[in-house]
């Protein structure tokens, strides 16, 4: 593990001296430069001992981060049984912990503690052993709160990277699965795994997100949003670039299609680049049923999709521009229903929308037990009391409950909150230009769409630039047999999926 540089805002000209310094055979010497680093560091432990043979020894540590108990039986008390003349590095090696390394300088020892490992000193030795002794509590495994289904399975990503690991390497026990690890944050020195599947996904996509990866300089990566922010290609779009998943299938489901899986220490988000909007549509579920049921949900999510950004933008542009449209029945019911109404419509979309989602926001920060409780019953309440008050009318509540009810349809979070964000400008073009101003939206949106790239993928492909084949796959689900092609957007020589049914007929 290499020594990551110490920021020159954060030491004195001393550290960084000591930093690229040899570790001294001098014991005191070693203490007194570690205490340097530490200053006003409580929860430093520096333990004192003797080897079997007389000399002195050290272990450095950060309480709570390292197993005690293994410590004193796999550390201490076999240092004791050492009795050579001499204590040498090759004495090290009789230690029976297994993962364990040899340090030169003192940057290197100051990056191994800080990493929660272990550090051994002895008197009279140049080098200090870093031992991983790592252990910490961890929270078990649960079920997926963002991304729940009726079938499939229940395992979610947690904040321990080695457990995550786990995960992936449990569902893809193959020598083929690549991991590039990289230590990102000047202070927080989080671990990174980059992880893909070799000769699935394609070389120039991993050496972009790579390089992308090495060049992230920020002082802590507190959740891999920062991640996504740091890496993706327009930072100005409302558009998620980079999947995030805390499911352990769907991330296998991304390698196995040639993607990268990005793990972050500390959080249980992963994620999976490169993304198109078609991937965003997608469910694991799909997949776990029938898949004339898959395909079925899939279009209704489609269907839902558009009623989501345009349903309030339509009605306002109809009912202030073209009442024309609207069945004279209909529009007379209308019309009485905003007879008392002082507000235009556009004023009385936007007041609804922005009640609707605080009432949104609040459910979401409310405890769990109260939360949903409140947003439900809020929302009823103030529905009803808006009605009766004159403020707002039934229909403009129905369309923006419709509205509310399709954004849930969406399977990413993200995705759903793009189209929350999209809809107040697309209503405001409608209300001041009528369907023109509503078409006008549409055509800037799309054209973003068409330029918009996730490490050099189109982000509407299939669909732009067209590939039919891919079809199977994104407009309908059809049966795994057939989808016998790998995504050629992202995938790299192996495009083949091995598919092969066996059939016993009787």
């Amino acid at each position: 593990m290499s020594a990551l540089p110490i920021p020159e805002f954060m030491t004195d000209p001393e550290l960084r001296r000591l930093e690229q310094s040899g570790i001294s055979a001098d014991l005191g010497r070693s203490s007194e430069v570690i205490n340097k680093f530490f200053v006003q560091c409580a929860d430093l432990v520096i333990h004192s001992f003797s080897v079997g043979n007389g000399c002195a020894a050290i272990v450095v540590y950060f309480q709570g981060l390292t197993d005690t108990t293994q410590l004193e039986t796999q550390v201490i008390r076999e240092l004791a049984l050492i009795e050579d003349p001499t204590f040498t590095n090759d004495s090290f090696a009789r230690l029976s912990v297994s993962n364990k390394k040899m340090l030169k300088c003192y940057g290197e020892v100051v990056s191994s503690i800080v990493m929660g490992r272990t550090l051994l000193f002895v008197d009279g030795v140049e080098s200090a052993l870093s031992i991983d002794l790592t252990k910490f509590e961890v929270r078990a495994l649960e079920e997926p709160q963002s991304e729940s289904v009726v079938r499939g399975p229940r395992e979610g990503f947690t904040e321990n990277i080695t457990t995550n690991m786990s995960l992936l390497r449990r569902r893809l026990r193959t020598q083929a699965m690549k991991t590039i690890t990289f230590e990102l944050g000047r202070y927080s020195k989080t671990m990174i795994n980059m992880v893909y599947v070799d000769g699935i996904a394609r070389e120039d996509i991993i050496q972009s997100i790579s390089e992308r990866l090495a060049a992230v300089d920020l002082d802590g990566i507190l959740e891999s949003a920062m991640i996504e922010e740091a890496i993706e290609d327009s930072t100005f779009s409302p558009f998620p670039q980079i999947q995030a998943t805390e499911r352990p299938d769907v991330a296998v489901a991304g390698l196995l299609e040639g993607r990268i899986v990005i793990l972050t220490e500390n959080t249980p988000i992963a994620l999976i680049a490169p993304t198109t909007l078609a991937t965003l549509m997608q469910s694991p579920e799909d997949y776990y049923q029938r898949f004339w049921i898959g395909t079925t949900i899939r279009w209704l999510r489609y269907l839902f999709f558009f009623i989501a950004l345009l349903a309030p933008s339509v009605y306002v542009a109809i009912l202030t521009f073209h009442q024309e449209m609207v069945p004279t029945t209909l529009l007379l019911r209308v019309a009485q229903s905003r007879e008392e109404i002082p507000f235009p419509a556009l004023l009385e979309a936007l007041m609804m929308e922005v009640i609707f989602e605080a009432l949104r926001e609040a459910g979401i920060r409310l405890p769990k037990q109260v939360g949903s409780a409140v947003s439900i019953v809020g929302a009823l309440v103030i529905g009803q009391a808006a009605i009766q008050a004159g403020l707002v009318s039934a229909p403009m509540v129905m369309v923006v409950a419709i509205t509310g009810i399709s954004s849930f349809m969406m399977p990413q979070y993200p995705a759903s909150i793009t189209l929350r964000l999209l809809r107040f400008p697309i209503m405001i073009m409608s209300g001041m230009f009528g369907l023109f101003g509503l078409m006008l939206s549409l055509l800037l949106i799309i054209t973003h769409l068409c330029t918009l790239n996730s490490f050099g993928i189109p982000y509407l492909s299939p669909f732009a630039p067209l590939r039919p084949i891919e079809f199977l796959d994104t407009l309908i689900r059809a049966p795994l047999k057939f989808i016998k092609l790998r995504p050629g957007t992202y995938s790299g020589k192996n495009k083949r999926r091995k598919s092969v049914y066996a059939r016993v007929r009787k």
